[in-house]
């Protein structure tokens, strides 16, 4: 118990480097020019930056074995809001953010080239402690519920529009609580310092794994509609070779051993072809929030 305590610490002490400034690829060996340029690949918070660098750094291995191009370099971010900053200045090549984040990343100049599979798994859920009491939403009236940040789009703004639509003011009948991470807002809960946590369920099934007996004492009390995968999304500056060198590789890498033990660790089972315009859904969600809930 002690050391679970500590690991959600240290996930408030979890962070990343600061600079956001715009940049190109950066060259391997300062004497060797002719090396290949390195791309830098941003991965929002679907974690805390140590447990996203586990997961994801097989990841730009395997773009570096099929893109030959360019290597490409891992960035994390301490938070949502550190990652938006970063698509903001235009400072990384590739992304993988969420659909909310996809669709604001059209002003930034970035286009979207694939996107993770299975929209099944993209939907909020909302957790509670099994000796909480709480069977329906309007049981959390008066309570705190946590979720990861204002901008996470399946486990802040999907669960507020479903509370929302089941009868509570999210602005006035309860405390929303941001606290950062995923594993943050499960943890929330399992101490007893919110009443329910929301966040969607590839956190939950790692949770799950690490941690059968505390997830033990909590259930999944309700879930919200789909909407559309996580996106992965190129800076329009890129040269033409290298994004669609990176969209082949990532959209074949259910073909091959080694790309699927990848997107296992990554709970998708592909990548798909994906666009702007396959977000459009997105956008419509959004309008319907902004109109409802708040302005994200």
């Amino acid at each position: 118990m002690r050391g679970l305590i500590l690991c959600f610490i240290s996930l408030w002490l979890a962070a990343c480097g600061d600079s956001v400034a715009p940049q190109g690829p950066a060259y391997v060996g300062q004497s060797q020019p002719e090396s290949r340029p390195i791309y830098h690949f941003a991965v929002h918070p679907l974690h805390n930056p140590q447990k996203l660098h586990q997961i994801f750094s097989p990841l730009m291995r395997y773009l570096d074995q099929r893109v030959p191009q360019a290597r490409f370099e891992l960035e994390a971010s301490s938070s949502y809001a550190h990652f938006e900053e970063k698509l903001k200045a235009g400072s990384v090549e590739f992304a993988l953010p969420n659909p909310y984040h996809a669709v604001r990343a059209r002003e930034w100049r970035y286009r979207v080239i694939a996107k993770m599979g299975n929209d099944q798994d993209f939907r909020g859920i909302f957790l509670v402690r099994n000796d909480s009491g709480i069977k329906t939403p309007a049981d959390l009236r008066g309570k705190v519920v946590s979720y990861p940040a204002p901008t996470a789009l399946a486990a802040a703004m999907m669960p507020q529009l479903y509370l929302h639509n089941h009868g509570l003011d999210v602005n006035k009948d309860i405390k929303n609580s941001y606290v950062g991470t995923h594993e943050s807002s499960i943890m929330n809960v399992y101490l007893g310092q919110s009443a329910a946590g929301a966040t969607w369920p590839p956190p939950w099934r790692v949770f799950q794994r690490e941690h059968p007996k505390e997830a033990g004492e909590m259930h999944l009390a309700w879930q919200t509609e789909i909407l559309v995968q996580n996106a992965i999304i190129v800076r329009q500056d890129v040269p033409a070779a290298v994004a669609d060198g990176v969209r082949e590789a990532l959209v074949h890498m259910h073909e091959n051993p080694e790309g699927r033990s990848i997107l296992a660790g990554i709970e998708t089972p592909s990548m798909d072809v994906a666009d702007d315009r396959s977000f459009d859904k997105v956008a419509r969600f959004l309008d319907e929030f902004r109109a409802k809930v708040r302005t994200p």
